[in-house]
């Protein structure tokens, strides 16, 4: 850092073989070390408002206002975390319902690592995982209705999606209900219970949370 305040003071190098150029005057020496100490406090400033304190207030008023989602919209059962709204997990008990395909890490559903296939729509592998994947649903729901969702068929963006559609519970409800032993209609009545709207009644499309409705199915009858 001195060696380049030193050459920004001084046009002429210290060994003097460049001559002929003029050293700057007392004035301009003093007007680059004031720049100089101007962007230091500005960058040091600029750091510790939107680095540190910034960040810090926002958190302190989101904490106040919204204490569940800014705690990870956390779902506590019997004094325990057991998982969030908004990372979804991993079922594959057939008692259970079952989300959507997932990227996300070596065995899916991996909050820490997180992200789809990143295969195109023509590539062979991604075809034969989604062929393989529709068979493997028809094989676990003999008697769901017609075909498999396509979100029951494909993998989100995050890999962690936590929700999935209407009609991808409606297509699972069979076999839940013949693992728990429970009327069809009942657990169908248990899906329209917890089917959420378009955000704003505008954005997004209506979704059924996995983890809340194999709460709701646990709470009704224990696999």
């Amino acid at each position: 850092m001195s060696t380049i305040i030193n050459r920004l003071l001084n046009t002429q190098p210290p060994n003097g073989s460049t001559p002929g150029v003029p050293r700057p005057t007392a004035a301009k020496r003093a007007s680059i070390l004031s720049h100089i100490v101007t962007s230091i406090i500005y960058t040091v400033v600029s750091l510790a408002i939107l680095g540190i304190i910034y960040p810090l207030v926002i958190t302190g008023i989101v904490t106040l206002i919204f204490p569940h989602q800014a705690g990870g919209s956390m779902i506590v059962q019997n004094g325990k975390p057991i998982g969030s709204e908004i990372i979804g997990q991993l079922f594959t008990k057939p008692t259970y319902f079952q989300g959507r395909p997932s990227a996300a890490g070596k065995n899916g559903y991996d909050p820490t690592s997180t992200g789809g296939t990143n295969l195109a729509p023509t590539s062979k592998k991604l075809i034969d995982a989604t062929k393989a994947t529709i068979v493997a649903l028809k094989k676990a729901n003999p008697d769901a209705p017609g075909e498999p969702p396509m979100d029951l068929v494909t993998s989100s963006a995050s890999g962690i999606d936590p929700d999935i559609s209407p009609e991808g519970a409606y297509y699972q409800a069979p076999r839940v209900a013949t693992a728990r032993n429970i009327p069809l209609a009942d657990v169908r009545a248990l899906i329209s219970a917890h089917i959420q709207g378009r955000t704003f009644r505008i954005l997004g499309e209506p979704r059924v949370n996995v983890l809340e409705l194999n709460r709701a199915l646990d709470a009704k009858a224990k696999p």
